[in-house]
């Protein structure tokens, strides 16, 4: 059969595969599993339920909660009765949230814990068009998802539901995501079928996996990235596993064995950082090994011939050390598939020298995301890929990705200026990014057209880059750098608290907060003489920090620092820090 809307994938699946394992999940520690068959079974009863309670197609419905197979239940169930779906992170603050319900106009809210359902009842007199509120958790004041299952079985609608599946085309929405963006309020982005259903099919047809594959999500279904990601998985066959939550990647990644990762580089960062505190432990001959390998791994060139005599250590360093990193990976992992944010060209460089793949990409919510990235047999490090077939790029005169395809979203939900600004008549999407295109076509992305600001001498700053080159020490976790229309640099760090505060303990130092961490003259120094070692060799004199500030909190997305797909947001850090950051620029200050 061919696939044209996203529930076509499940049953696509179906007929393919007969999959016994499509979607798990855990339920009190014990994996529950889903065949094909249970997983339509599931989403018609859900199907059934909206239809007995009124929906009707182009009415929205709203999921938020964390991954879990009854996110996928209600994502088919809701689109294949025409109706569309509104997917919300987890983690929103409530302002947000209220604001994105009552906008998009949701009728019907399924939320995945109490906490949130109760957040949304305070609530509902702000909500007109709110009918019910559905707890996938059954401790819950709002309709237990089991009593609303109960609904459909007991007005099961076959012929009603088929009617409805036959009249839902390509081109009608299938969903209203809302991006929060770094710099301003959350704007409605309209996806059709066709958007969702291109871009997942372009994956599969060009990321070489199959049906005996598996993979962990972990990344929020309600990201467009990892969305894509999941219906890919369906036309695959690819069985998926729901970690349980943030803390159990790592227990699940080593039960479930998963043959490809599909991360954020903020992840990789953590990943790679745990590696090189767990080296500095070693003793004797093993750190020796440890420390050797890891200079053979930062010297790998992906597209260049190294030698006879590097090919033959690194071979050994596979074996000896590198092996034990792809161990703490599950021990299956063939590749990792990376976007939300560039990749810092060391940690590619030193995860493919240890035999683990990382594949970058590139892409917008608004373009159902994917628009780029890096294939088998055609990777360029440092670079985000060439575009996806039928998909064209082209650089702006100012330097901008403009993006052109059936990708392309329809626009922002009620928002029709917003959207003539950034679709522009001729049909190109303007994404925001500065980037360079290679006479190959392969993308390089600079910078964020909003983010990048000018020094006082007139050079321009691309602040994310200088981030992930901060990023790269152990004991910083997360920097921000700031300088607009300033002679010099400087930057926010928020140290790597855990591995600072375990480092010191050894030499009988215990810190009680991170305040006290972060006042401590020692501390003060280790992190001083870090960023002098990075503003090295090879570092532009324009681009090194020159002042800097730790902070003493710790950056989340739930205290409203980082994006859900874990980008800094600019405006909030920029008034939260607003005293120290103008403190950095007075004069009688001196420099590093």
């Amino acid at each position: 059969m061919r696939v044209k809307r996203i529930f076509d994938f499940l049953y696509y699946n179906h007929e393919r595969y007969h999959k016994d394992v499509v979607v798990a999940g855990k339920k009190a520690g014990k994996w529950v599993t889903y065949s094909s068959a249970q997983y339509i079974e599931m989403s018609a009863l859900v199907s059934y339920a909206l239809i007995e309670l009124g929906i009707q197609a182009g009415d929205r419905i709203a999921t938020i909660s964390s991954n879990r197979p009854e996110w996928n239940f209600v994502d088919i169930g809701t689109l294949q009765i025409g109706a569309i779906h509104v997917p919300v992170y987890p983690s929103i603050n409530e302002e947000e949230l209220i604001y994105i319900l009552k906008e998009s106009g949701c009728r019907i809210v399924f939320t995945g814990n109490r906490y949130t359902a109760s957040t949304i009842e305070e609530r509902k007199s702000e909500l007109p068009d709110l009918q019910k509120i559905i707890c996938f958790d059954d401790n819950s004041n709002s309709l237990p998802f089991s009593e609303f299952l109960q609904i459909g079985r007991a007005h099961p609608q076959p012929e009603e539901l088929a009617t409805r599946m036959a009249q839902v085309n390509p081109e009608d929405i299938a969903s209203i995501i809302y991006t929060s963006g770094t710099t301003s309020q959350p704007k409605g982005v309209m996806l059709t079928h066709e958007n969702h259903v291109s871009n997942a099919l372009v994956a599969a047809f060009t990321i070489n996996l199959n049906d005996s594959h598996r993979r962990v999500s972990y990344l929020p279904l309600s990201h467009s990235y990892e969305r894509m990601v999941c219906y890919t998985c369906l036309y695959l066959g690819i069985s998926v596993y729901y970690a349980d939550g943030v803390s159990a990647i790592l227990s699940t990644l080593k039960e479930i064995k998963p043959h490809v990762l599909v991360s954020v580089p903020l992840l990789l960062e953590k990943v790679y950082q745990g590696i090189l505190k767990k080296g500095l432990e070693l003793k004797g001959i093993q750190k020796v090994i440890f420390h050797y390998a890891l200079r053979l791994a930062q010297r790998f060139e992906l597209n260049k011939e190294m030698g006879w005599w590097y090919n033959l250590q690194l071979s050994l360093a596979r074996k000896i050390v590198f092996i034990k990193w792809k161990e703490a990976l599950g021990g299956e992992i063939i590749k990792i598939i990376t976007g939300g944010a560039s990749v810092q060209p060391y940690l590619v460089r030193v995860f493919w020298a240890a035999g683990i793949p990382i594949y970058e990409g590139y892409g917008l919510t608004e373009a159902s995301p994917l628009i780029a990235y890096n294939t088998e047999g055609n990777i360029k490090p440092g670079t985000v890929g060439k575009a996806i077939p039928d998909v064209v790029v082209k650089i702006a005169e100012d330097g901008e990705l403009l993006v052109k395809g059936p990708n392309v979203m329809k626009g922002y939900y009620n928002q029709p200026e917003i959207t003539m600004n950034v679709i522009d008549q001729e049909g190109w999407l303007h994404t925001g990014d500065l980037a360079e295109i290679d006479e190959e076509g392969f993308i390089k992305i600079t910078g964020r057209k909003k983010e990048i600001f000018k020094l006082a001498s007139g050079i321009y700053v691309y602040p994310e880059k200088l981030e992930g080159h901060l990023k790269q020490s152990l004991y910083i976790s997360q920097a921000y750098v700031i300088g607009e229309n300033q002679s010099i640099l400087a930057a926010l760090i928020q140290p790597n608290f855990d591995y600072i505060k375990e480092l010191f303990a050894k030499q009988g130092i215990h810190f009680t907060s991170n305040r006290e961490l972060i006042n401590d003259d020692r501390v003060k120094s280790l992190i001083e003489s870090e960023i002098k070692t990075l503003n090295g060799p090879g570092v532009k004199e324009n681009e090194t920090i020159q002042r800097f500030a730790l902070v003493a909190e710790e950056w989340t997305i739930d205290t409203g620092e980082l994006t859900p797909s874990l980008k800094l947001k600019r405006r909030v850090i920029d008034e939260k820090y607003k005293e120290i950051i103008t403190g950095f620029f007075k004069d009688n200050l001196s420099n590093l």
